[in-house]
Parts: structure tokens; C-alpha cells; sequence
């Protein structure tokens, strides 16, 4: 096997990764903080589409993680990116919250109901049978539909909230198409971020908790890749999956000397 380059970039995932239910994993700090001493590129990433990069700044802000805006990189903004190359100043009809209605006014993109270009779901605190309908309508009439992340559910204190994936599957049932899915595993946003930050996947590495997303991403991607053991990922279920990620450790403490 030929042997990798020396990481000069990480990726690393947010949730189970540098923090789990709103507490940050001990070493996170340590590992930020060496980050930014070396001045490596570095992104952390998010599947959640609710926030802007300058909410996700403040919430981890708030828990001791010092993360600057600009390092921060959410599949809100993955999809506006994609859909700027792709069809520039376009319109769409949008299930989502702020993170994901800012990036694409960002983008130039024009928000509406009136026969859009595409239909894009992300994640909503309260997803309304209304707005779905008139998203199956949409679609039905020949908008193209996008969806930012495949994530089925996302955690929450009380258990599992059903998310992206699960309600883009109930407007493919309802219409018969297929969203095309923007985040993780899809490694267009992991090859969006290492553009963002003039990086190449080569000589860096993705961090993360989920096998499914995370480590596939990075796979997909041309990453080395760790998996970390804070998160959805227990050391005996990583047999089940027809990959490996290149590093399993206890915690992102594991990683803080290889910056």
C-alpha cells in the first residue's frame, strides 16, 4: 500500500466529535487550540443545516471551543455553493431555517413559491404539512429537488428527531423522485470545504463519530480518516460495514499530538 503524505489539513466533524449533547468532549479544546497555534487548515463541519456558520461560532463559543466563523462549514452552505456552479441566480422553494435561507441568499439564489427552479429541504424545528405539500406540488409541476443532508434522524437530550433524510423520503414517496442529496456521505462537501480552504485531500484527514457519514465521506473523498469512539460509532459496530476508516481512536484527546 503506498504509503500517505503527511496530514497538513483536517476536517473534522461537530457533533460526537468536539462535543456531545451541548458538552464539550475533554480534548477538544486542546486539539482547536493546536489547530490554530500551527495555523493548519482546518474545517469543522456540520450536517445540520439549521445554523449559520456565526450561530455555530457563538454555540461553541459558549462551551469553550473557539472556532472562527470562517472554519466552519455546514451543509446549508455546500448545497448554496453547489447550486451556484450549477445553475447561478436560480429560484427556489425552501424548507429550512436560517442556516440554510442565508447561504442561499448569499449564493444570489431568490426565495419563492412561484414555479421555482428546485425545491430544497433541510432540517426545521417544526416541519409543516403545509409547506410539504406545496413541496410535493412543486416537484410534481417540475421543480428539481435537493436535499441538504441524508441524515435520518439527529440527536436530541430525549432521543432520536427525525431529520433531512427521513422527510425527504416521505416527499419521494408522495412524488416518485429521488432529492439528490448534498452533504455527507456525498464528498462533493468534503471537496467544496478542502476548496474553501485551498486544501487537498491528499494531505489531510477527516474526523468523525459516524461510519455511515463521516468516515464514508472521507473514504470517498481520498482522505485519511479517523473514527472516534465519542459519538453514534461503538468499536463493534464498525465490523458491519463493508469499509474501513485508516484510524480508530478513543477521542479527538487521541489526535492532539499529530497536529
Amino acid at each position: 500500500m503506498t504509503e500517505r503524505k503527511p496530514i497538513e489539513s483536517w476536517l473534522t466533524d461537530m457533533d460526537g466529535v468536539l462535543m456531545h449533547e451541548g458538552v464539550p468532549v475533554p480534548g477538544a479544546d486542546a486539539f482547536i487550540q493546536k489547530l490554530r497555534d500551527t495555523g493548519k487548515p482546518f474545517l469543522v463541519l456540520t450536517n445540520n443545516s439549521i445554523y449559520t456558520p456565526r450561530d455555530l461560532h457563538a454555540r461553541l463559543q459558549r462551551i469553550g471551543l473557539e472556532v472562527p466563523v470562517e472554519n466552519i462549514w455546514t451543509s446549508a452552505l455546500a448545497t448554496a455553493k453547489f447550486l451556484h456552479t450549477q445553475h447561478p441566480g436560480g429560484t427556489a422553494y425552501v424548507i429550512g431555517e436560517a442556516g440554510l435561507t442565508t447561504a442561499l441568499h448569499d449564493a444570489g439564489y431568490i426565495l419563492t413559491d412561484a414555479d421555482p427552479d428546485f425545491v430544497i429541504l433541510g432540517e426545521t424545528r417544526t416541519y409543516s404539512f403545509e409547506a410539504l405539500t406545496r413541496a410535493i406540488r412543486l416537484i410534481n409541476n417540475g421543480a428539481r429537488f435537493i436535499a441538504t443532508n441524508p441524515d435520518n434522524t439527529g440527536p436530541s437530550p430525549e432521543g432520536a428527531l427525525p431529520a433531512t433524510g427521513s422527510v425527504a423520503a416521505l416527499i419521494t414517496k408522495a412524488t416518485g423522485k429521488d432529492p439528490y442529496f448534498v452533504g455527507k456521505p456525498n464528498p462533493l462537501m468534503m471537496r467544496t470545504g478542502l476548496n474553501a480552504i485551498g486544501a487537498h485531500s491528499e494531505t489531510s484527514a477527516m474526523i468523525g463519530d459516524r461510519m455511515d457519514t463521516d468516515v464514508l465521506a472521507g473514504l470517498e473523498a481520498g482522505m485519511e480518516t479517523f473514527l472516534v469512539l465519542t459519538g453514534l460509532t461503538a468499536r463493534a459496530d464498525i465490523g458491519r460495514y463493508p469499509y474501513r476508516p485508516t484510524n480508530v481512536v478513543d477521542s479527538i484527546a487521541d489526535l492532539v499530538d499529530l497536529v
